[in-house]
């Protein structure tokens, strides 16, 4: 089951994608994150956004600035994840140049 529930709270094409630009920058704006995630629409990252925040891995903080400014940020319970994206990331580079040679 705990497989499971950890596919559940992390499935999908962009959460991890999403997870690793705030774990990257440790507080990001909303914009930023868009950036990062190359291909994910407004909608779907304030979607994806609310679910990873219903499921207590990141903070929402709004700032009383002109305009309206909202950074994000993993909570502690987030910032366990931190480890599975830097083995990803390694993983990754490993695969990359395992595959392609670069």
């Amino acid at each position: 089951m705990a497989v499971q529930d950890s596919m559940d709270v992390l499935s999908g094409k962009w959460k991890i994608s999403i997870i690793s630009s705030i774990c990257y920058y440790n507080k990001r704006r909303f914009s930023d994150i868009l950036n990062d995630v190359v291909g994910i629409s407004n909608k779907m990252l304030s979607k994806e956004l609310k679910e990873l925040e219903i499921n207590k891995l990141i903070k929402r903080t709004v700032l009383d600035t002109q305009p309206i400014t909202v950074h994000y940020e993993l909570t502690k319970h987030g910032k366990t994840l931190q480890t599975i994206i830097n083995n990803l990331t390694d993983w990754g580079i490993a695969h990359r140049k395992e595959i392609i040679g670069k």
